[in-house]
């Protein structure tokens, strides 16, 4: 039995050899190189004392963080991803919740990096890697597999970020499992756009093409024309909606030349999936206009793992996450605790083998999250009879009771994104004596279409396509949303500004 990931990984360069695993903007590093120089670097922590230790990773994304990631998992470290994306303050506080011993940076992040680490020493890994140690980690002891291989944070949507620790044999687990389900292999090359801090970067793109034998190709942060100008040599591409929105912006704005050339690229890919939020309708059949495929929409949470998916080759349907993965249990409860029939919503409940045994230091956090041996996940979502689950939204804030009605703030938003004058929508509830929650849409308009959607005129509109229930009573136009960074609105911070009137309504 495989007791840890990179051991896996040892079997995949053993067969890839000199098959490139990561190309970025600097060079290629093949498989059997980045082994060598995760083996070299396990030998440089190890004489630091680090070996089982925590590690920060504070790493540019490509060919080094993949290398700072396996030379951590070969030396039995638990790899904390961090990120310049964070504002410094933040960055610390993460530093300090991590518990890290020490944080392991690019060059180009030296001095980011020394106004965050507190008293945590800074280790370049330019110069790790010059070392001549060779240590090598490539038999991991007994019990291996359980214990932690990576440190995420939740984006703290609904509060405070919470560390969750992944599994050898979890993410080794979810690597393996998603690539079967996605049939990757030795010939894919994964054109990776996501940041290096998330479960979506690491465990759903990055991991899954490793544990492949696939090529990763990296670009040093998300732009959609120079996404497009890659998709060529790509057979996959893994997003989030926001990056999806924009490269159809970039596409729309280019020159006819470029479109063509952008959409033969397209048409060449394999496999385009989206996850972390819900993906728009409109935008999922501008892929299929586009690429011949409507993208595959999946689900999972940094504490499970991805336990719903659409299928790679089967039918794909717009608006739903799919089917369980192999292993995975779904229980849907209604507000008594007891499980709803089929078409009802109810709050979703998951036991999977990539669940984690609970957050960081935090006992308390941990209880709330479990029922039962049952992971609750805090979104509530519907079953069709046939297995099919649509997400309808988090069960605190896109689940909206109106007037004893049970609302889906995502089926509100789709509705209204139809509307030619909507750039990007989303719909939260307001506490109010009537209603309970007053449905508002907050609405950013395409260029020059702001009274377009005014309030009078986008309520008129929606009477025409939605049940008199769900029509919103407050109509806001606003220049652009609150997002975390991995593009997911952040609605408690926008619930906080209209509370406090900080956007009028037209």
């Amino acid at each position: 039995m495989e007791r840890s990931f990179f051991e896996h990984l040892l079997g995949v360069a053993a067969k890839a050899g000199e098959r490139v695993a990561v190309r970025d903007d600097r060079g290629e590093l093949r498989y059997a190189e980045l082994c060598a120089r995760a083996r070299g670097l396990a030998g440089a922590l190890a004489l630091r004392g680090l070996a089982g230790e925590r590690v920060g990773l504070l790493v540019s994304p490509g060919a080094e963080w993949v290398e700072a990631f396996a030379g951590c998992l070969a030396a039995g470290v638990t790899a904390v991803a961090l990120t310049e994306l964070y504002a410094e303050r933040e960055l610390a506080l993460l530093v300090g919740a991590s518990r890290a011993k020490a944080l392991l940076v690019s060059d180009s992040l030296r001095e980011l990096a020394s106004k965050v680490a507190g008293a945590v020493p800074v280790l370049q890994l330019s110069e790790l890697s010059r070392e001549t140690s060779r240590v090598a980690f490539d038999r991991a002891p007994e019990g291996k597999e359980q214990s932690p291989a990576l440190l995420l944070f939740t984006s703290g949507t609904t509060g405070k970020p919470k560390g969750v620790p992944i599994s050898h044999a979890s993410m080794l687990h979810l690597g393996q499992t998603l690539a079967r389900a996605w049939a990757f292999g030795p010939g894919d090359v994964l054109l990776h756009v996501l940041p290096l801090h998330h479960l979506h970067g690491i465990g759903v793109s990055l991991v899954v093409a490793l544990v492949s034998g696939a090529t990763v190709r990296f670009l040093p942060r998300f732009d959609a024309e120079r996404a497009w100008d890659e998709l060529a040599g790509a057979t996959a591409l893994m997003g989030v909606p926001t990056q999806h929105k924009k490269f159809f912006d970039a596409l729309d704005a280019a020159t006819p030349e470029r479109r063509a050339g952008w959409t033969r690229a397209a048409r060449g890919l394999r496999l385009v999936t989206s996850g972390s939020a819900a993906l728009p309708v409109v935008l999922g059949e501008r892929w299929r206009s586009v690429a011949g495929q409507y993208p595959l929409e999946r689900y999972g949470m940094t504490e499970i793992g991805i336990v719903l998916s659409n299928p790679e080759s089967g039918e794909r349907r717009p608006g739903t996450v799919g089917l369980p993965l192999p292993g995975v249990e779904l229980r849907l409860v209604g507000d008594d605790g007891e499980p709803v029939a089929d078409g009802a919503p109810g709050e979703l409940w998951v036991r999977a083998p990539t669940v984690f045994a609970g957050y960081d230091g935090d006992d308390v956090a941990t209880r709330a999250s479990f029922r039962d041996g049952w992971f609750v996940t805090g979104d509530t979502a519907r079953r069709s009879a046939d297995g099919y689950v649509t997400i309808l939204g988090r069960t605190s804030v896109d689940i909206l009771k109106s007037g004893g009605e049970k609302l889906s703030a995502l089926e509100i938003e789709d509705a209204l994104r139809e509307h030619p004058g909507v750039a990007e929508v989303a719909v939260v509830g307001l506490p109010d004596e009537t209603w309970g929650d007053a449905v508002v849409a907050v609405i950013v308009p395409r260029a020059g279409q702001a009274e377009a959607v005014a309030e009078p005129l986008m309520r008129a509109w929606a009477k025409e396509r939605l049940t008199a229930y769900k029509v919103p009573k407050r109509v806001v136009v606003v220049a652009e949303l609150p997002r975390n960074p991995l593009g997911k609105v952040m609605k408690g911070e926008l619930v906080r500004r209209l509370v406090q009137g900080g956007a009028s309504s037209r």
